[in-house]
Formats: C-alpha cells, structure tokens, sequence
C-alpha cells in the first residue's frame, strides 16, 4: 500500500513510499474492549522508498522482510490486481436486465474460468460494477420531467443555466443547473466557495454536488448544483467546465473541498490559478506538522481585530489582541502597535524591534531585562491589605508570608 507519497509541480509523483498493508500499529476501535474487532496490523516494517532521478522512478531504500507469514496466492484479492474485462461486463448487464441474480451470474463465470483462482476478481467487484451500472439507468419519466421542467424554467428567464449529458443510447449521466440568482451571487461571493459531494444522493444513487460560497450576512449561497454519475477525473471535468462556463469563464481565487486525488488534480487543470500560493510554498519548505502549525499562527494573525487607542499625526496607536496556544490551553494577550500611514509600517513595542534586528542587540536587550527584573524584585515593598484604589496587578492573601518563603504548590482536589 502507499504510505506516503509526494508530487512535483507538474502533478507527477516525485517521491513514493510503498509498505506491506500490515504496517502500523493496531488501533482498537470497538467500545467493548472485551470482544474487540480483528486486525491484520502487525506493525510489519517491510517497505521500499522510490525517488524521482531523471525522469524515472528509482528505488533508494528496500526493505523485505514481513513480521508475518506471507500468501502469493492471494495477491490475486488486493485491488490493484482486480480487474473486469469488457466482455464480462456486458455479460453482466444482460443477466441484470434479464433478472438473474448475482450469485447466478458470478457462478457462470466461475464455471467458465475453470475455478475460483482463474478469475481477476471477486463477487463484490461484480455487485459494485451493476451498481453503479444501474445508476445510469434513469426511467424515462424521470429525466424527461427534469428536462421539461429545465426548458420551463429557461423560458421564464433566459439566466437560467442548465446543462444534461447523456450517454451513447440517450441515457442520463450527469445534471448541472444555476438560476440568475446563483449566477449574480457568484459576480459579489465568488472569491471562494466550497465544494463536497458527500451531502446526499437521489434515489438513482447520484452524488448531489453543491457549489456553495458565503455572503456578507455570513450565510450559505448555493452558486449552482450538479448529480454526477460518478466520482472520477472524467466526470468532475465536466461539472467543472460546465460551471465555469455558467460564470463566463471568471474562475474563483480558491476551492475548499475535502475530495480525493482526482479532484485534486482536476482543479489544477481546470482553475489552475485557484489555489490561500503562500501556503503551497510553507508546505514545500516545512514538514506536516510544522506547516499545520505555522498554518494556524497565520490563520491567527488574519483574524486579529485591532483597536484604535489614539492618534499623532501619522502615527496611530493600535490595541491588538490574540489567542495564544500555551500547551492544551488558551490565553488572550494584548499588543500594542504603532502604525505610520504614510510609510504603511506597523511595529509592536520599539525595543522589541529595534532587539530583533540581530542576535548581539537581543542578547543584549534579554540580559537588561532580567537585570531589571532582579532589581524591581529586591526593591519591591510588601503591599499592605488595607490599601485601595491601588494598581498593583498581584497580590498575596496571606499576611504571614515572608519574601523568603517559598510558595508551595496547593493540594489535590
């Protein structure tokens, strides 16, 4: 299976990691720990890493020896080597249209292949294939009152955009539609929207797949629907350049969808200036979990609200606050920024920049500040209980206390 892999620019795997299936560790998913589900990890080790030189794949770390017994006679059952020719899929259709059953029609190409070990794949490809072969089989009732109700709604205003493919034998295959409501939208909310076939399917068995962005009220705005036969790079092509060209060919900044790789490598050919570029290039420089992190900080920085406390000039004073990560917790912390209209430059504190231009000026700056911090703290005078009014940001309940004692953390509650 593939462990980890890595793509070039022009999309074409550049680094590839290939380890046995039993790799990893097992995860006990079953809430009863007492009868808990089969596994087949073994946390096996066996792998072999692929690099990119020359335009050709070669193998850099091979590594073959399994934790486990091994069975090549089963190779035949991983899904790469399934495969179902042309001939058994017609053979397929025309006992399903003729109303037998799977297990009849599997067995009969059983029987023919001399044995279950002859054939390339198993029952549940069979299944899977009609499935989806059924999907295409819409009645006649169905798609005919779509496209009546498409040509009513075009002749009540011709904004409206509708498009439907159909097969070879005028069958139909996929649907996509947006009303002028949709199309307008898309001219003032059209910077990003999201896209996600996992919502819902018709009674067919088609995926819905909604285009869907926000609008100043923060609320859902439907930018125009599609039913898809099926989830490929073929079909998804399709759906993209229809919409595309119900929006007069104006792509959008960037997409959020959480589809498979032939998604991915659709909206690379179909909006290829789609894609929040300085995030593509954290994720070349650092590892996953670095860019995730750095990925959150400038997330953070974006949603910052400042405040304005006061103006002088060109110079304006700025509150700004954030949420900062400590551990499992959060905490708000406040900054104060100045900012110059003229010359568009934002600092925080003046020490801290000016420290920050080279590592002798912070060390410098860091070694007078726990200097000053040492001699506010042999100057400090104990706080007596009964002032008022005053600004001290900490204070001790315990009028026994002495400087020198040491303060012991509480007990468990």
């Amino acid at each position: 299976m593939t462990q980890r892999s890595e793509r070039g620019d022009d999309q074409s795997i550049r680094y590839v990691t290939l380890g046995c299936a039993r790799g990893g560790k097992a995860r006990i998913k079953s809430l009863n720990v007492a009868t808990p589900r089969p596994t087949g990890k073994t946390d096996c080790k066996a792998r072999i890493n692929a690099l990119k030189v020359d335009g050709k794949m070669r193998l850099t770390t091979v590594h073959n020896t399994h934790n486990h017994g091994l069975s090549p006679n089963k190779s035949r059952f991983f899904r790469c080597n399934r495969k179902m020719s042309e001939t058994v899929k017609k053979v397929l259709d025309t006992n399903d249209l003729a109303g037998i059953r799977m297990n009849k029609s599997f067995g009969s190409l059983v029987i023919g292949a001399g044995g279950f070990e002859n054939l390339p794949f198993l029952e549940k490809d069979c299944r899977n294939y009609i499935d989806k072969a059924r999907h295409l089989r819409l009645g006649a009732g169905g798609a005919g009152a779509l496209r009546d109700y498409f040509l009513k709604m075009q002749y009540k205003n011709n904004g409206f955009f509708a498009l439907m493919d159909l097969s070879d034998d005028g069958r139909l295959k996929n649907i996509f539609w947006a009303d002028p409501r949709s199309r307008a939208a898309y001219q003032y909310f059209g910077d990003v929207f999201t896209f996600d076939t996992t919502y819902l399917k018709n009674r067919y068995g088609m995926p819905f797949a909604p285009f869907v962005s926000v609008n100043h009220h923060r609320q859902s705005i439907l930018l125009g629907a599609g039913l898809i036969s099926s989830e490929n790079t073929e079909t998804f092509t399709l759906l993209f350049q229809t919409w595309l060209q119900c929006m007069d060919g104006i792509p959008p900044k960037a997409i959020i969808t959480d589809q498979g790789r032939a998604m991915k490598n659709v909206i690379a050919n179909v909006f290829p200036e789609s894609r929040s570029l300085i995030e593509k290039r954290f994720q070349e420089l650092y590892t996953n979990a670095k860019f995730r992190e750095v990925q959150q900080q400038v997330m953070g920085v974006l949603d910052m609200d400042p405040c304005l406390l006061s103006e002088d000039g060109v110079m304006k004073t700025y509150l700004v606050e954030d949420e900062v990560c400590v551990e499992e917790f959060t905490k708000l912390v406040s900054y104060i920024v100045n900012f110059n209209v003229e010359d568009c430059d934002a600092k925080f504190i003046w020490m801290i920049t000016y420290a920050a231009g080279s590592n002798e000026q912070f060390e410098d700056a860091k070694k007078k500040l726990y200097s000053m911090i040492d001699l506010y703290r042999e100057n400090q005078h104990p706080l007596s209980m009964t002032q008022t009014g005053s600004n001290a940001g900490f204070t001790t309940l315990d009028t026994n206390a002495s400087s020198s004692k040491p303060v012991l953390s509480p007990n468990v509650v």
